[in-house]
């Protein structure tokens, strides 16, 4: 076996960064988080931090926005892995700027981990924020750096805890509303599991310069699937509440924000299916779960499982 590339991601105190650095360090790859002095201070994300130094994960000190500690950063190690948040997916630029600088970086993966933002259909105001994520693409190829970009759809720990009720904090018991016809299928990760096939990708020679999408065929259910797994589990039949497109539209355009964005993200995945409306094809992307059969994935139903 080859040597394990050196991995350092940014923004790993964030919401799907944690999950990729455990991976990274329980996986063996020498691993690195570039940290900003005021993280370590700050309470919850201080935490964060002592948990990567428990996983022996290395401290880097440093900032997105002081280009000279970011190319001090990259030249120690082979993989750039970025988990940043949605305010600062433009600020990758600075990012590739640095590999470019640094010259020595084997592979770069961008802050993607939702749906595949060049096959998209979404609406304002998630348009504006695929955009981004597609220009972010066009840089790192236009600069010739080695990337793979990782589409995994929806995460579990956001929607299925709620099971995508507005404003609910658990799984419907009596009604549950559904947008579209319920038919159209997406797709549900578990967080680990994100993290876990990251990391087996990072020194793939099968991944590099291609999407890897997270799109097992037990996670990949419609929206009425997934309530009938519920019901099974729950023994009840809900009431079922279907809302036309015209009406998520028109709640779009007329609800406070920040709820616009998150009913833009449901009309393109329960909808519009921009998860699964596409076919993979081997010349610009390969499916997590088939390249990697060995990882033991969380079913949505095992998932569900939790809140019974």
């Amino acid at each position: 076996m080859a040597e394990k590339s050196k991995v350092l991601i940014i923004g790993g105190t964030g919401y799907i960064g944690k999950f990729v650095v455990e991976a990274s360090a329980k996986s063996g790859h020498p691993t690195f988080a570039l940290v900003r002095e005021s993280t370590v201070s700050d309470p919850v994300k201080g935490k964060i931090v002592d948990n990567f130094k428990n996983l022996g994960v290395t401290i880097l000190h440093g900032d997105l926005y002081d280009h000279e500690s970011l190319v001090k950063a990259i030249k120690q190690v082979d993989v750039v892995i970025s988990t940043m948040g949605m305010m600062q997916l433009a600020d990758q630029v600075k990012v590739i700027a640095a590999i470019k600088e640094a010259g020595n970086i084997k592979r770069f993966l961008p802050s993607e981990f939702g749906m595949d933002v060049d096959k998209t259909n979404a609406v304002e105001p998630a348009k504006s924020a695929f955009v981004v994520k597609s220009q972010i693409r066009r840089a790192i190829e236009a600069e010739g750096i080695p990337y793979t970009y990782v589409s995994c759809n929806c995460f579990a720990g956001y929607f299925l805890p709620t099971m995508v009720q507005p404003g609910a904090t658990a799984p419907p018991r009596d009604k549950v509303i559904i947008p579209g016809d319920g038919n159209v299928k997406a797709v549900f990760n578990e967080e680990h599991d994100i993290g876990t096939y990251t990391i087996k990708a990072v020194d793939d020679p099968r991944t590099l310069n291609k999407t890897l999408y997270i799109k097992p065929p037990k996670n990949t259910l419609s929206f009425n699937e997934l309530v009938a797994v519920w019901e099974k589990m729950i023994g009840k039949t809900l009431e079922k509440i279907y809302i036309p497109e015209e009406q998520i539209l028109k709640d779009i355009e007329t609800s406070p924000m920040p709820l616009p964005v998150i009913l833009a993200i449901n009309h393109a995945t329960f909808v519009k299916g921009d998860q699964t409306n596409f076919k993979i094809e081997p010349s610009f992307g390969v499916e997590a779960s088939e390249l990697y059969p060995d990882v033991k994935y969380t079913t949505v139903e095992e998932y569900l499982g939790h809140f019974v």
